[in-house]
């Protein structure tokens, strides 16, 4: 995986140093800012994100993230969203009754999990469609979740003119939400592949050796 640039996008919202680190452990060469330029010429780019929806996609907006994203992704370049980072991919949250813009890139709501206890924090098993890449290897493992939103309906429509999305699923509470998305350019992962120990290293490394140079 050697010379495969990573930016890891600071917004100032994200367990960004664990992201960083985990990524140099697989052999990513990572780069923590949030210059404009840096993120669209990187191979790859990582878009982390913790705390509350409209918070995350103020903050990604503000730094221009948005056009970078979708720049990226028409350009068929790769981008991994994280928890959050994740959240915002898709076209709105409502949290406590407030409803904020994502950044569209697929249909969606965020939204609570109807489960107890919430948040759903520590490990879980997810359920992986067949033909997996981003769980190559660590489909039978545990990965380690922290939220209280979730997506819990798949709206994007396999038309047949592209590849259809790899939807990953988990539960907690008998709730069942979206835990993982690779859908060409774009992944994402709800849970913390950086806080899941071994499993969650190989699913990185598993993006990156994905990454085209």
């Amino acid at each position: 995986m050697s010379g495969r640039r990573v930016v890891v996008l600071d917004y100032g919202f994200g367990n960004v140093r664990s992201a960083v680190r985990a990524l140099r452990e697989v052999g990513a060469d990572v780069t923590l800012t949030a210059d404009r330029t840096a993120a669209m010429d990187a191979d790859g780019l990582v878009v982390p994100g913790v705390g509350a929806f409209a918070a995350c996609a103020d903050g990604v907006r503000a730094v221009r993230g948005h056009e970078v994203v979708g720049r990226r992704l028409a350009g068929g370049r790769a981008v991994l969203g994280i928890c959050v980072g994740m959240q915002i991919m898709f076209d709105r949250g409502v949290e406590h009754g407030d409803e904020a813009e994502g950044l569209g890139e697929w249909p969606g709501t965020v939204e609570r999990i109807q489960a107890t206890p919430v948040p759903h924090m520590g490990w879980n098993t997810v359920d992986t469609p067949a033909d997996t890449a981003l769980f190559d290897g660590v489909r039978d493992e545990r990965f380690y979740f922290v939220h209280s939103y979730g997506v819990r309906r798949w709206g994007l429509q396999d038309t047949g003119r592209f590849e259809p999305p790899r939807v990953t699923w988990s539960e907690h509470g008998g709730d069942r939400f979206v835990a993982a998305v690779e859908n060409g350019p774009l992944s994402a992962t709800q849970f913390h592949p950086e806080k899941s120990g071994d499993a969650g290293l190989r699913l990185l490394e598993n993006w990156v050796k994905g990454v085209q140079t």
